[in-house]
C-alpha cells in the first residue's frame, strides 16, 4: 500500500522587529509511491508559497474544491508565537487534503 506523509513544522521567524519581517515552515515529505523518485524530501517554504499553490490548484481544480488556507492577519490578538503555531497546522492541514 502506498503512503505519503506530508508535515508542517519548524517554523522560523526572518528579520524579527522589522516591517519586512516573515516566518517559513519546514516541509517534509516521506513516501513509498513509486512515482516519486526521492522517498524523502525537506524545503522551507513561506506562507505566500502556499497561497501561489493555491492558486494554481484553483486553476486547475475544475469542479474540485481546493481546501482553504488559514488566515493571512497581520493584526493578531495574541502572542506571535500562538499565530505562528495556529497557521503551522493550518497549513499542515492544507497539504494533507
Amino acid at each position: 500500500q502506498e503512503l505519503t506523509t506530508v508535515r508542517v513544522q519548524d517554523p522560523r521567524v526572518h528579520n524579527e522587529g522589522s516591517w519586512n519581517s516573515y516566518v517559513d515552515y519546514k516541509i517534509f515529505l516521506h513516501t513509498n509511491s513509486k512515482a516519486f523518485t526521492a522517498k524523502t524530501s525537506c524545503v522551507r517554504r513561506r506562507y505566500r508559497e502556499f497561497s501561489w499553490l493555491r492558486r494554481q490548484l484553483q486553476k486547475n481544480a475544475g469542479l474540485v474544491p481546493v481546501p482553504e488556507l488559514p488566515g493571512k492577519s497581520a493584526f493578531f490578538v495574541g502572542s506571535t508565537d500562538e499565530f505562528i503555531e495556529r497557521r503551522r497546522q493550518g497549513l499542515q492541514q492544507f497539504l494533507q487534503r
